[in-house]
């Protein structure tokens, strides 16, 4: 098992539920994809030149738009990020800080590596504790 160390807005100990969201293979490797979880899209973000995997919400908070998972991929130093594919406001992919220095910063999740499965951790519990949907 290996569970990638980006911090979230909640600790990884208070995650309550490990949501089995695909194969690892599904997802392109230096970009995103969106899995639908109950009511919530969630982007992924396979990152190759860190060897890490990541995951936020797919709704880019400064127009309200669901697009993260489409984002543009990147760093500044050491941190990860995502760019907005249209308002190109930048987000960090382990904390979820707006690195413009906006108020606007997004909920990112921890993930882990199991056998050939990319889980992500959720903050609440469900009784549907597989509903991946399509990943776009």
């Amino acid at each position: 098992m290996t569970t990638s160390q980006n911090a979230s807005p909640f600790m990884e100990r208070e995650t309550i539920f490990w949501f089995k969201a695909a194969p690892i293979h599904a997802f392109p490797i230096d970009s995103g994809a969106c899995i639908k979880y109950l009511d919530q899209q969630i982007a992924v973000f396979n990152f190759s030149q860190s060897g890490e995997w990541y995951a936020c919400q797919n709704l880019c908070p400064h127009r309200m738009q669901m697009v993260l998972a489409r984002g543009l991929l990147g760093s500044c130093g050491e941190e990860p990020k995502v760019a907005c594919p249209f308002h190109k406001k930048t987000f960090s992919l382990k904390d979820g800080k707006n690195l413009n220095g906006d108020d606007c910063h997004i909920t990112t999740y921890p993930t882990k590596i199991e056998g050939e499965y990319l889980y992500i951790g959720l903050p609440f519990e469900t009784s549907q504790s597989e509903k991946a949907e399509n990943i776009t």
